[in-house]
């Protein structure tokens, strides 16, 4: 199906069926629901998914949520929105006051959470160790510390997935970040993260951001002590590559950041470096959505076992590049991507006005009927004739602010899957679907990925599979 919009839609909307352009003399914001913020907020934190969803139905493409500590927000639905949004020009839109639970964790220096222009200068500076001959030398990497992190997985009882692929995409990204070579200093900056990184997705942490938002992470005395641990190490790691001077044969991102200046010939500050890394070393969405592979595919068994064929053949990975496509499209790991507009925009028929924060909804906008055939299921297949369309797969937003690592993201997850299912099979605690979860970082399986290894690699020649295994997993997803 293409990504018009269909004509029921574009009646509600209040555009002209026949091709006219959508009216604009219409009220300045968008309806919503009209409970106080604060329960906004509670909703928004704890049952984020439906609470949209069933914003939608009731109001349209175009809805406006008021959540306590976060400000007004906008959603848009509609992939002619998403663009409008995704193509307006810099100077119209804002991105630090529209991300303010980020602040405290990746700091105001962070690319993410720079503006224009600073934002594409960083970015500029950033961009080739994520593209390129050095992606390129990162895949090999990737499946290597998978394989390894896969040998030591229990076979005699179930565990979460989600934790154990945490634990590899910090390996991996510490290996970019860092160098190949552990040190001291790195194994505690592992360790700290990984403490951090429990910190922020504690459901207490949960109800603190809704209740207090920022103030709860600003405020907490042992949140602010791990932290201040993780940026001291971090530090000081850069401190001795500085002292150590350039080293051309070094290709990793803190000798890079270390001696890196900008166009004036400054180097990067204290305070510059600090966010880069926490930025790049919180790498929660990437293991969160590799969870979610394994938690698509282990309740479609002959999906699972079109991959597995594929990856055993090794002469291509055309549908394994769909199954990461289908996964974060369903999954995507987080639901919008917020902008505040510091300029008037038209949007859904609507002049919202400058302050108000845009966010195109990408949980939405990825279960279009009018878009996707069959949008609740798991279906690669869609994927294998059609490219992914600029504003309707959006799990890495879009447009100048983009996820600067998505390539980096989509490598990662192509190379540990293709290594998981080399080295065992597993199979699905429950035959249920895991429902969602809300963490700090991204949205997870309800139970964390529960799964049980039930064959493993034998003499080189693939994973032993038990007989009949499979047959009793299809149950529907």
């Amino acid at each position: 199906m293409n990504a018009e919009v269909s004509t029921i839609s574009r009646a509600r909307l209040g555009i002209n069926v026949n091709g006219g352009a959508r009216h604009s003399a219409l009220p300045t914001m968008p309806p919503g629901p009209r409970m106080p913020s604060a329960l906004q907020a509670v909703g928004w934190t704890w049952r984020s998914l439906p609470f949209m969803e069933r914003c939608q139905r009731r109001y349209g493409d175009v809805f406006t949520l008021r959540v306590r500590h976060g400000g007004t927000w906008v959603l848009v639905c509609d992939p002619r929105d998403v663009k409008s949004v995704f193509t307006a020009a810099p100077e119209r839109l804002g991105v630090g006051e529209a991300n303010t639970l980020l602040g405290p964790v990746l700091g105001p220096r962070s690319v993410m959470l720079l503006e224009e222009p600073q934002h594409m200068t960083r970015r500029k500076l950033m961009l080739p160790q994520f593209h390129g001959r050095r992606m390129e030398s990162y895949g090999g990497m990737m499946a290597e510390v998978a394989r390894r992190a896969v040998a030591q997985w229990p076979t005699d009882r179930p565990f979460e997935l989600w934790p154990r692929m945490q634990a590899i995409t910090l390996e991996s990204v510490m290996r970019v970040v860092f160098g190949p070579e552990q040190t001291d200093c790195t194994r505690r900056l592992g360790e700290l993260l990984r403490e951090l990184t429990d910190r922020m997705n504690a459901p207490r942490r949960l109800t603190l951001l809704a209740l207090l938002g920022p103030r709860s992470m600003v405020g907490d005395p042992e949140f602010r002590a791990v932290m201040d641990l993780v940026e001291a190490v971090a530090l000081e790691e850069v401190r001795k590559r500085r002292a150590e001077g350039l080293d051309p044969a070094r290709e990793d991102i803190v000798s890079m950041l270390a001696h890196a200046h900008y166009e004036d010939g400054s180097p990067m500050t204290a305070q510059d470096l600090r966010d880069e890394l926490i930025t790049l070393l919180l790498d929660g969405p990437t293991s969160t959505s590799l969870a979610w592979v394994f938690e698509r595919l282990l309740r479609h068994p002959d999906k699972l076992e079109r991959l597995r064929e594929e990856v055993r053949r090794g002469e291509e990975d055309s549908y394994l590049d769909a199954v990461v496509k289908e996964t974060l499209r369903l999954c995507p790991p987080v639901p919008i991507v917020v902008r505040k507009l510091l300029e008037p925009m038209q949007l859904g028929g609507y002049t919202v006005p400058a302050g108000a924060m845009v966010a195109p909804c990408i949980h939405l906008v990825h279960r279009r009927e009018d878009v996707y055939l069959h949008p609740r299921r798991f279906m690669p297949e869609r994927w294998l004739d059609s490219p992914a369309g600029t504003y309707t797969w959006i799990p890495f937003g879009g447009g100048v602010r983009r996820c600067l690592a998505a390539s980096f993201a989509l490598l990662e997850m192509k190379r540990v899957v293709a290594a998981v299912l080399e080295e065992v099979e597993m199979e699905a605690v429950q035959a249920r679907s895991e429902q969602v979860t809300k963490s700090a970082i991204s949205y997870s399986p309800g139970r964390r990925g529960l799964v049980r290894i039930v064959g493993r690699r034998r003499d080189g020649v693939g994973p032993a599979k038990p007989a009949g295994y499979g047959r009793e997993r299809a149950a529907a997803a």
